[in-house]
């Protein structure tokens, strides 16, 4: 698998490029955005993309914040953004960029490379989806576990891997409501270091994605508690 390490720092890079190649990845580097963008832009046009992008937010000529926005504008390759803006608001606009995950600076390489190993097998699984899939249908949408696909009116919605986990786990208790802390600890698992209100910015982004007719559609908020799945 092929992933593009984006960081002006040369030392971190490498470094991580070292990581990378010891578990069997193949690695490019860029030092500034838009020399990420035309490495991302070759690599589409050879049929070759890249399975995951490492991006730093704090980069020349075109920052992290561009360059993911622009990626998403025609990719749902896995992106861990990596950086030292580390409050929550920061991370919080990384995500509404549409980064899947962050990595906060300084951080140890073998957990950074742990976070790769868990992206590249959420964003294979929909290759080997097959005729036994488990499907959870919220009226109009289908929520594929096996395939890890979210579906609306038979069209695929391009989410993130922690969007779809969030939306999965509260499919899987249709009867239930979910305290913030109590989704990320079901949804990402005990180790998962970010912050409780990074739920509310995935919420806000599934809603946008599926676009509901309201807001409480798909996902419903029950004030001063959490979120349940918006079935009636």
């Amino acid at each position: 698998m092929r992933i593009l390490i984006v960081e002006d720092e040369r030392s971190i890079s490498e470094v991580v490029k070292a990581y990378l190649k010891k578990e069997g990845y193949e690695a490019d580097t860029a030092d500034d955005g838009l020399r990420a963008m035309e490495l991302f832009n070759e690599s589409r046009k050879k049929n070759a993309p890249y399975d995951l992008i490492i991006l730093d937010l704090m980069l020349p000529r075109l920052s992290g914040y561009e360059v993911c926005k622009q990626v998403r504008t025609n990719s749902s390759v896995p992106i861990i953004m990596l950086t030292a803006k580390g409050t929550e608001s920061d991370v919080i606009a990384g995500l509404d960029a549409g980064a899947d995950d962050y990595v906060i600076k300084p951080f140890s390489p073998r957990v950074l490379v742990a976070r790769v190993r868990a992206h590249l097998r959420s964003s294979t699984g929909a290759e080997h989806a097959n005729e036994n899939s488990t499907v959870i249908k919220i009226g109009n949408v289908d929520i594929d576990i096996t395939a890890r696909e979210i579906r609306r009116d038979g069209k695929s919605v391009n989410v993130t891997r922690n969007e779809f986990l969030v939306i999965s786990t509260l499919a899987s208790k249709p009867d239930k409501t979910f305290s913030r802390d109590e989704l990320i600890s079901k949804a990402f698992g005990d180790d998962y270091e970010g912050f409780d209100r990074t739920i509310d910015t995935y919420v806000k982004n599934l809603r946008r994605k599926l676009g509901g007719d309201n807001s409480n559609d798909y996902i419903r908020t029950v004030h001063g508690f959490g979120y349940r799945i918006g079935m009636e």
